[in-house]
């Protein structure tokens, strides 16, 4: 599938704006990003395996984890714009695309481990 940056931008940002919000209010301190592919340190940092697509990835420390936390930089949602293009046929997978794995990487900013996670974006 092929789309601009500012297209898949504008998804994103659509996606961000019809969630809950409810959710929205409750995000603290984290930025939401578009690379096309994770660095060799994210790569490394997942264990990710050859041939598995990332689409999303949480850094940071989830809020329920956070004691004592003091003024630092935000915690990061990046989203890999080629890795989520490549699994997709249409417009619209790339948009449900974009808000499943929006919805996950929001569970784990939220302290939800991989299953909690995975439910919280409709997947099993």
């Amino acid at each position: 599938m092929i789309i601009s940056n500012g297209q898949f931008d504008k998804f994103v940002e659509e996606s961000f704006a019809v969630l809950p919000e409810e959710i929205k209010s409750k995000m603290n301190n984290v930025a939401i990003l578009v690379d096309d592919e994770p660095t060799p340190e994210q790569i490394k940092k997942v264990k990710l395996k050859p041939g598995v697509l990332l689409f999303g990835l949480f850094e940071g420390v989830g809020q329920s984890r956070r004691i004592n936390y003091g003024p630092i930089l935000p915690d990061r949602i990046t989203l890999f714009r080629k890795a989520i293009l490549s699994r997709c046929q249409t417009e619209e997978e790339v948009k449900n695309q974009i808000t499943s794995t929006l919805k996950h990487e929001i569970a784990h900013h939220f302290g939800s481990d991989e299953v909690g996670a995975r439910k919280a974006s409709g997947k099993k």
